[in-house]
């Protein structure tokens, strides 16, 4: 489906008057079915906002949102989510973390007791898949925080959205961790080809995963630039410091300083 994602020229205020604050104008996506794409901007630009607006969790002042073809007007059950921290409940092993949504998310929930064994099999394969076969009887504390975002991934993939929504999951480990995730998260992709929306700070991460960038302005965010990522798959890391991976770097920078200094 051609543009699974059309978020169409959406204004969001926060607040009940004209003076509250302003986080979106204007802001117009489209995103198509299976595409893997990142959105870069300024700190403070409304990057977090905009997955708030798609999935349903905020409704916009103006404009709108269609997700799978149909408008946006409450939470949407057909996205997972993953965030810079892994939120993982201190009382669940590995396992279980990874098969909470399959016990609230329709249509899994009414019938995970008596499949359970089904979906354990099939959170077990999630988990080998990046690297944590053996660990699915730890606790979080037992973990690494690569381990631990690894395992929120999982969570996020395992009841089958549609809408895969990343709001910074890498930016709180280290470079050599966070590429190895990078690695993680594309086999993933490949493997499963949802419809991916990554928010990051990190420009070489948004050039190693995406198949599209879109740059947003300064607050109040709108998309001021988009580039499409012509590297082949599956990309090597190595790839992210030939020269077309650098140029798009630092083209990406560029727009984003100006945006700075617009503001």
């Amino acid at each position: 489906m051609k543009n699974f994602v059309d978020m169409y020229e959406v204004s969001l205020r926060y607040g009940e008057d004209g003076d509250g604050t302003l986080a979106l104008q204007d802001a117009t996506m489209r995103v198509d079915s299976g595409e893997f794409v990142a959105v870069v901007g300024p700190s403070g630009c409304g990057k977090s906002t905009l997955m708030k607006v798609i999935t349903g969790l905020w409704p916009p002042t103006k404009g709108g949102v269609i997700v799978g073809g149909k408008e946006v007007d409450r939470p949407l059950s057909i996205t997972g989510m993953a965030f810079q921290n892994p939120t993982l409940l201190p009382w669940r092993t590995t396992l279980d973390n990874v098969m909470l949504p399959l016990e609230i998310v329709q249509p899994h929930a009414p019938k995970f007791r008596r499949e359970r064994a089904a979906y354990e099999t099939k959170a077990r394969d999630l988990l080998a898949l990046v690297g944590l076969k053996g660990f699915e009887d730890k606790f979080p504390w037992q973990l690494s925080g690569g381990m631990q975002q690894r395992a929120s991934i999982c969570r996020a993939l395992i009841h089958d959205p549609s809408l895969l929504m990343l709001d910074e999951p890498f930016g709180a480990l280290d470079m050599f961790t966070r590429e190895e995730l990078w690695l993680a998260m594309q086999d993933l992709w490949l493997a499963r080809r949802p419809t991916v929306i990554l928010v990051t700070h990190d420009l070489r991460e948004a050039v190693f995963l995406a198949d599209r960038i879109f740059v947003m302005s300064a607050r109040p965010g709108r998309m001021i630039a988009e580039r499409t990522v012509e590297l082949p798959r599956p990309r090597a890391l190595s790839m992210t410091y030939e020269p077309y991976s650098v140029a798009l770097v630092q083209e990406l920078r560029d727009h984003i300083s100006a945006a700075r200094e617009a503001a």
